[in-house]
């Protein structure tokens, strides 16, 4: 089984080790990205042999004749890419978020209908043991139907956003599209119920500053004292993060909350935040019913369930996974499945599309102050 893939960085170089670990019998056959040099330098380190470069995308869509296409390119681009693959109807892996702005949700939302492609949607959170024990759990009626959810997401590695790329708020549409597009999205798989509205706050309290704009930390007086400094090299930072997480133009918000309403009138507060270090990690959320609630934490790896009734807690510890806590590789199993053309998707087109919409409309709610309301006709 033959595969392209459209945008060969850090993320997806990860995710298609994954694809051909699960599968022997796929292999990467072409490559588009724009730094050629380093993909071709990073391939041969692997050994990989017959792959075929591109510099555009048509050419490789034209020339190559494939199984599927992994899209991981930067986030403005996975709407145009995935348009195109789409449009040939071959199977496709799709970076989240799947679009930055409602218009390239729109035109998504318009090819798949057209397109006979299956595709999944890089949500591995949804996949993992964790939220499949929580789901199993609710769907059991334990803890009564779910009428609140408190979700949170502290992450600890959140200089990420301010000292790479990721700072550019014009390419990756704000944190809510970075980080809570996840965490929507496994909320969505958990309730299977249909979110309404949303609104939404973000502020900006910690990475801001007046250094000038562009200033790496190896030019920087304050490098050996500072703690974010990348010249250091400590606890979580790694060389190529590079850039002042406290010079005028850092993008992003380093803080933000959403509130999300249900159509059965209950809702979902979630919060995220990238200022916290080390122990102070969390990622997780409460499903909260009228018998019990269930509670769990990515990073610990519990899930508990707390019947309300009774001095009855159950305690379950899962052993924790590998990248995004063990849900990549079943993401890459589901991937390869479709690539020989069985089963269904497990993340697919649909759930990206709604994960997509609630956090552009969060980002227009903290934009503007008011409630947005969900379009459902996508």
């Amino acid at each position: 089984m033959n595969i392209g893939v459209i945008g060969y960085g850090r993320r997806m170089g990860s995710v298609v080790d994954k694809v051909l670990q699960q599968d022997p019998s796929v292999r990467v056959s072409a490559i588009v990205d724009v730094n050629r040099a380093g993909v071709e330098a990073r391939v041969a380190e692997k050994g990989w042999e017959g792959i075929t470069y591109y510099d555009k995308v048509d050419e490789m869509l034209a020339a190559e004749h494939m199984d599927g296409v992994m899209v991981g390119t930067r986030c403005t681009l996975h709407t145009p890419m995935a348009l195109k693959v789409l449009e040939k109807g071959l199977p496709l892996y799709l970076e989240k978020p799947v679009a930055t702005h409602m218009a390239d949700l729109l035109k998504l939302k318009a090819a798949s209908e057209r397109s006979r492609s299956p595709v999944v949607v890089s949500f591995p959170l949804r996949a993992t043991s964790l939220v499949q024990l929580v789901k199993e759990i609710v769907d059991s009626g334990k803890i009564g139907t779910v009428e609140h959810v408190q979700a949170v997401n502290n992450v600890p590695y959140g200089r990420v956003y301010f000292q790479n790329w990721y700072r550019d708020e014009a390419e990756t549409g704000g944190l809510f599209l970075q980080k809570a597009t996840h965490d929507f999205d496994y909320i969505q798989a958990v309730l299977r119920q249909k979110p309404v509205a949303v609104c939404a706050m973000t502020s900006k309290q910690v990475f801001k500053g007046n250094k000038p704009a562009g200033l790496k930390c190896v030019d920087c007086s304050d490098n050996r004292t500072c703690l974010e400094s990348t010249v250091t090299f400590k606890d979580d930072i790694e060389p190529t993060w590079q850039y002042c997480c406290y010079a005028e133009d850092t993008g992003n918000e380093d803080s933000g909350s959403a509130l999300i309403r249900y159509e059965s009138g209950m809702h979902v507060s979630y919060s995220q935040n990238f200022f916290i270090r080390k122990g102070a990690a969390q990622r997780g959320a409460r499903f909260m019913g009228y018998k019990g609630t269930v509670d769990f934490d990515f990073y610990t790896g519990v899930v508990k369930v707390h019947m309300h009734h009774t001095s009855r807690v159950e305690t379950y510890e899962l052993a924790p996974g590998g990248n995004h806590f063990g849900g990549d590789d079943l993401l890459a199993a589901n991937f390869a499945e479709l690539l020989h053309g069985r089963g269904e998707s497990i993340s697919n087109l649909s759930d990206g599309l709604v994960s997509a919409q609630l956090c552009i409309k969060a980002q227009q709610s903290a934009k503007t102050g008011m409630f947005q309301t969900l379009d459902w006709q996508l």
